[in-house]
């Protein structure tokens, strides 16, 4: 915005500048503009002197070679002819002309601009007198009142870079608003375009709510991006400008901030037990004592993983909600929920959905950073889904591809007989070229390879229904595609289109987001190069320990369906009928000796393991001593062979295995060496090279237990995470290692006679998943977002 005195100063300078040398004239655009608060003019040149407004003088300018001065060679080489000389002048007069005309025309603004603010008091002043003769005029204020009474001039803008453009909040309102093709957003005092950035958002087409205004309310609301450091680089890149600094408040220098509405008000409820991650949008997984504690993951329990609000359907959905399907000609039919439901057989698939980042936290502590929700080892639920098959929607929209067998075949020499010819079948698409495009209501995206579509045993669903109930709003009511044996972002929630094309789907989750990359390749990878994540690699995790007198029962809290809190027990092991209680002691000391303890401290695992692809479980190992010894896991046999009972649905294997493992860890070499002690930190301990013990590790009883899967096809789990490290911390799927620390702790009196007594217990736990890792997470986030706030201060 132009002033006056910049105007006049540079007008000064303009015309104190004498150039020594010429300087080449340069084109300019034919139309050069020049604005100020009231109004702009326009000058139509051809060109301008380089020089004229970049040019400064300097306080003690080279003085040129006095004309007696000896000439030699080199001096006549530089210098300058006269005629030449005599360019610089006339050039200069022109930008000098344009400088004194702006300050000449902000100047006639502004005097005519006060006139008229003068003429509206003394007409407001002789209405009032107007209505009351007898009132005296108002008297006229005194010149050092008059000048505090001004209005105040435009606070000089310094902010750096001076290059960058200051915009008005109007402006980017009403040119750049979600209707714009060229959409703005606001951060601090800055402006961002953002044309380029919504196709590649996480959050799609929804970060346009934004455009035209403040994101920061918006941040608000979805606060993961305050809570990740690498939001704020990206929005960084689209940096253009900032707002003019009458826009901004004197006191805050940011712009007001209207109060917008939260699209997560009609989100539905969640079971406290969730562990969570981010509340808008909701992300929380199931604590790992729930984990597996049933085959069929409870639907208050099963982990959430959202990337925006939860769609607000019709009470009536299945009337009103409609499923396009688009063919690659472009055909469209569209299908009613109840059509889906009364037109195709129904079918029941049990199949585990697993989120690409569970166990991002295993990798984070071991490997390094990562970018993304920080899992433990619950973001993997199983459940049984109903539906209809998805390809026998597609053969009834009219989808036709060619035959499988088409691409082994060997190609038929020519021949001029009339049955050889060709019957148009080189036209039909090959499904192998193909790709199923999901969409969803609010914005999601994400696709499949048409072969896993169409497979007979693939068995992926358009699924109305969850373990014998309607879909939950959580979980994709009314209509979500379940694609089992596949990464659960491909199973897409709210489903209201499918598009069958040769690319895959274009979203931001498809092309962006969820790959995986090799550890040298850093925080920015080559994303196109890389294949999008579809079949899930092998994967397990310890989900419980107990030890000792913990082995007997255990109790966790569950919602009845009245959505009432309730208790239960549960028998967690039974270690070939070890005696596990108290352990009666008769020396002064009250300590364990080895003629009056058991030598073998009980120990209870259990947990799951699960591969993509369909593939079953062939065998879990586990090792109680950091990898040392190893032995094999019980596995659960929850899919009998009844059909007629079997929870088991589906042509493959699309659900987890559990397991468990029952044996003992080794006390210490010298037992008397164990004082019992409430306080676990400072139990001490002697130390032991015997596999399976218990180690001396920083005063704690300490061991490491590991456990690996196997699957049919004798894929197994890497050692470490260093081998597959990516920023994005996807599919962390190496040995999972949970450290224990067991307790040697002294009996209330009373249990077990009336001596007292010690016992083992299982002590402190710390590995990715368990209380002690959901705990540091919490702090972790509240740490980050405190220390957001105060950088925005």
């Amino acid at each position: 915005m132009a002033s006056a005195r910049p105007a006049a100063r540079l007008a000064g300078d303009l015309f104190r500048l004498v150039p020594r040398r010429p300087t080449p004239l340069v084109p300019t655009s034919p139309t050069t503009t020049v604005s100020n608060s009231c109004r702009s003019f326009t000058i139509h040149t051809r060109f301008l002197h380089d020089r004229t407004f970049f040019s400064h003088t300097t306080p003690n300018p080279k003085q040129p070679p006095k004309h007696d001065a000896p000439r030699g060679p080199k001096d006549r080489q530089t210098r300058t002819p006269p005629r030449q000389a005599r360019a610089a002048p006339t050039s200069l007069a022109v930008g000098a002309g344009v400088a004194v005309l702006a300050s000449y025309l902000y100047n006639r603004d502004r005097e005519r601009e006060s006139k008229s603010k003068t003429k509206v008091k003394i007409n407001n002043s002789q209405t009032g007198r107007d209505k009351d003769p007898d009132k005296e005029p108002p008297t006229r204020p005194s010149p050092e009142e008059e000048s505090s009474q001004l209005p105040n001039e435009t606070t000089e803008d310094l902010r750096e870079p001076l290059s960058r453009p200051r915009f008005r909040l109007s402006e980017i309102r009403s040119q750049h608003s979600s209707t714009s093709n060229t959409p703005w957003v606001t951060y601090a005092d800055k402006v961002y375009d953002i044309t380029s950035w919504v196709g590649a958002h996480p959050g799609g087409d929804v970060i346009l709510r934004a455009a035209g205004g403040p994101i920061e309310p918006y941040w608000d609301i979805v606060t993961i991006h305050k809570t990740s450091p690498y939001v704020r680089d990206i929005l960084e890149q689209y940096f253009i400008g900032y707002i003019h600094v009458d826009d901004l408040d004197p006191v805050t220098k940011r712009p007001k901030m209207d109060k917008i509405e939260d699209p997560f008000e009609n989100d539905p409820e969640r079971d406290e037990r969730l562990v969570t991650h981010t509340a808008k949008p909701r992300n929380a997984e199931t604590p790992s004592d729930l984990v597996g504690a049933d085959f069929r993951t409870d639907e208050n329990v099963f982990y959430v993983r959202h990337h925006m609000w939860v769609p607000v359907v019709d009470d009536a959905p299945e009337e009103k909600h409609v499923l396009s399907v688009e063919l690659p000609d472009g055909e469209t039919r569209g299908y009613t929920l109840k059509e889906l439901k009364e037109r195709f057989r129904r079918h029941k698939v049990t199949a585990t959905l697993q989120c690409s980042g569970n166990r991002r936290n295993d990798m984070t502590r071991h490997a390094g950073k990562t970018n993304g929700l920080q899992w433990g080892v619950g973001a993997i639920s199983n459940a049984e889904w109903e539906g209809v098959l998805l390809r026998d929607v597609l053969k009834d929209a009219g989808l036709k591809v060619a035959d499988p067998s088409t691409a082994t075949a060997v190609p038929v020499q020519p021949s001029s007989s009339p049955s050889s010819n060709s019957d148009g079948d080189d036209d039909i698409p090959s499904q192998k070229d193909l790709h199923v495009q999901f969409s969803a209501l609010e914005a999601y995206g994400a696709s499949i390879p048409l072969s896993k579509a169409l497979d007979p045993t693939g068995d992926v669903l358009l699924a109305f229904g969850m373990n014998g109930r309607a879909l939950p709003r959580d979980h994709g009511s009314p209509l979500r595609a379940i694609v089992p044996g596949h990464v659960a972002a491909r199973s897409v929630k709210w489903l209201n289109k499918i598009v069958v094309s040769d690319e895959e789907s274009p979203s931001q989750w498809q092309r962006r987001d969820y790959k995986s990359f090799g550890p040298n390749e850093g925080a920015n990878p080559d994303w196109e190069r890389a294949r999008s994540i579809q079949e899930m690699p092998v994967t397990s995790a310890i989900t419980g320990v107990w030890v000792g007198s913990d082995c007997l029962k255990g109790k966790y809290k569950y919602k009845s369906d009245d959505n009432k809190q309730k208790e239960t027990t549960v028998d967690l092991a039974g270690v070939d009928g070890l005696k596990v209680g108290c352990s009666r002691t008769s020396t002064a000391t009250n300590t364990p000796s080895p003629s009056e303890t058991n030598p073998k401290i009980p120990i209870t695992m259990q947990g799951y393991a699960y591969s993509g692809g369909g593939r079953a479980i062939a065998r879990v190992d586990v090792s109680l001593d950091n990898g040392r010894t190893w032995d094999q896991a019980e596995l659960i046999d929850d899919c009998n062979n009844n059909p007629a009972t079997t929870p088991c649905y589906g042509n493959k294997t699309w659900t987890w295995k559990r397991w468990k493992y029952s044996s003992h860890l080794s006390p210490p070499a010298s037992s008397s060496s164990v004082v019992p002690n409430s306080n676990p930190n400072t139990t001490t301990t002697t130390n032991t090279s015997q596999g399976g013990s218990i180690k001396d590790d920083k005063d704690q009883n300490c061991t490491t237990l590991i456990v690996k899967a196997i699957d049919e096809a004798y894929n197994t789990q890497p050692e470490s995470h260093a081998g597959i490290y990516n920023v994005r911390g996807n599919l962390a799927t190496a040995w999972h290692r949970v450290r224990i620390c067991p307790e040697c702790v002294s009996c209330p009196d009373g249990e077990e006679g009336e001596e007292k007594g010690v016992k083992w217990v299982t002590g402190k736990v710390v590995g990715c998943g368990f209380e002690k890792e959901v705990e540091e997470a919490r702090e972790r986030k509240e740490g980050e977002a405190k220390g957001n706030r105060k950088g925005e201060r």
